[in-house]
């Protein structure tokens, strides 16, 4: 009964996905921002509208593009658009470069070869050209700009207003992990929020299942009568033909649960792939009671069809991808997290639903070595951009869904009178930059609330 009530409020939302419209334009940057002798340029895109904008005062809304092509973030970020007609505010969202049309080398970008202009350093840079370029490269700027990101986004949103204060008056950054690096997050809380999340929005016997799945799957596959079992009731691309077909179906499992906890929204959203409302919620119907054997694999097969085709649209589970990011196309963020962007994740297989596997910087930095030829600099994004030593820093809000994994790396305290916090109960990831819906938590209604009045004050005083 509740699945079917579940359904009910699906149908009745809909997809929370507005067609808004923009202008695509495209900007010159350097390749290189920081050396004389690379003068190579290319083209960054983004996308205007003004359809709101007083071109007399009206500030710019400016979305710092993140790991992924910018239309996607343009359509799922709502309460910019919304935002922005009460502000009349001109709306801009950048493209990061090395993602999307945004590609230096063409479709050769991201060979080894070509990737290492690839940072977060680089793309702030591009964006601090863009906007001087939108004030018209004045000396004193005629409009107030308000950053706007959420995720890897969320922390160019902050780090743009820390490192280019005078092109930015103040930052929504929703979401932005900029704690989850070495030594500053304890390398679990990521995986012990997603288990919360099936915990809680699902049940303890959700999170059991899971658990008791790992070692179940690999006992059960082994036998080839049973694997093409799966391959056949889980509608897999590709059969089981080894241990390591079999490791890769687990991890794409675990990425699959992490994804679902991510976008546990109250509402269906195609974001970075097609889910109902309450998608934890879901799946977990498919795990509520104590299972075994083949009831266990039926019930983790109906979790996979809901994650992979919820739409029916798929052909078939393609296990074998590797990382699922979904309609984003984020092939570069490995890189970044081979480099600069080091998070520790590990997991202990108790407080949390998954096997358990230490966090060993040396392995890791062995794989980014043999599939980049770079080695990872595990305090690089620390040192440049303060950690949790912001006390100098000002005007920004640091947003954070107490269901969302990433929140586990999120900023909890409020740093002094200007860089404050904003925690969301029953919001997951980035909730608040969302379009409006009907199913949204007073708490999200709320967040939104704090997020305007502060943009009214970082406003009035870049006028004053």
């Amino acid at each position: 009964m509740l699945l079917e009530k579940l359904c009910l409020l699906t149908l009745t939302l809909g997809l929370v996905k507005s067609e808004y419209k923009y202008e695509t334009k495209y900007f010159t940057v350097p390749l290189d921002h920081f050396g004389f002798q690379r003068t190579e340029t290319f083209q960054l895109k983004y996308l205007v509208n003004e359809d709101f904008w007083d071109r007399g005062s009206g500030p710019i809304f400016f979305y710092t593009g993140n790991e992924g092509q910018i239309e996607v973030f343009a359509q799922h970020t709502g309460f910019m658009w919304e935002a922005a007609q009460e502000f009349n505010a001109k709306i801009v969202f950048a493209e990061h470069r090395y993602y999307g049309s945004s590609m230096p080398f063409g479709n050769v970008s991201l060979d080894n070869k070509h990737i290492g202009y690839l940072t977060s350093s680089q793309a702030l840079a591009d964006y601090a050209d863009l906007l001087d370029y939108l004030q018209d490269h004045a000396v004193t700027p005629k409009y107030p700009v308000i950053a706007f990101g959420g995720s890897y986004g969320g922390m160019l949103a902050a780090y743009i207003r820390q490192k280019y204060p005078h092109l930015v008056a103040g930052a929504i950054a929703a979401s932005a992990p900029v704690h989850m690096f070495p030594g500053m997050t304890p390398c679990d809380a990521y995986y012990r929020i997603v288990t919360a999340s099936f915990k809680n929005d699902g049940s303890k016997h959700c999170v059991d299942n899971i658990r008791s799945s790992w070692s179940a799957i690999r006992e059960f596959a082994s036998n080839a009568t049973n694997a093409e079992w799966l391959r056949k009731k889980w509608n897999l691309c590709d059969p089981l033909k080894n241990s390591s077909d079999v490791q890769q179906l687990l991890d794409f499992l675990q990425s699959s649960y992490e994804t679902l906890a991510m976008v546990n929204y109250p509402f269906a959203s195609d974001f970075l792939v097609p889910l109902p409302a309450y998608p934890v919620r879901v799946v977990c119907q498919y795990l509520n009671q104590t299972l075994n054997g083949t009831k266990l694999m039926e019930g983790i097969g109906k979790v996979l069809d809901t994650f992979t085709n919820y739409n029916k649209k798929t052909k078939c589970a393609d296990y074998k991808k590797g990382s699922d990011y979904g309609n984003l196309d984020a092939s570069g963020w490995d890189y970044q997290a081979c480099t600069e962007m080091v998070m520790p994740m590990c997991t202990y297989g108790d407080q949390d639903m998954f096997e358990p596997h230490a966090w060993n910087f040396t392995e890791y930095s062995d794989e980014c070595f043999k599939k980049f030829n770079v080695r990872p600099l595990p305090d690089i994004a620390r040192v440049n951009y303060g950690g949790d030593r912001l006390q100098a820093a000002s005007n920004i809000v640091f947003s954070n869904g107490l269901k969302d994994p990433w929140a586990g790396g999120g900023v909890f305290n409020t740093i002094n009178e200007s860089v404050e916090t904003m925690l969301i109960i029953d919001a997951a990831h980035h909730l608040d930059l969302m379009p409006s819906s009907p199913a949204d938590p007073s708490t999200v209604k709320m967040a939104r609330e704090f997020h305007k009045q502060r943009i009214r004050r970082w406003i009035q005083k870049f006028r004053k």
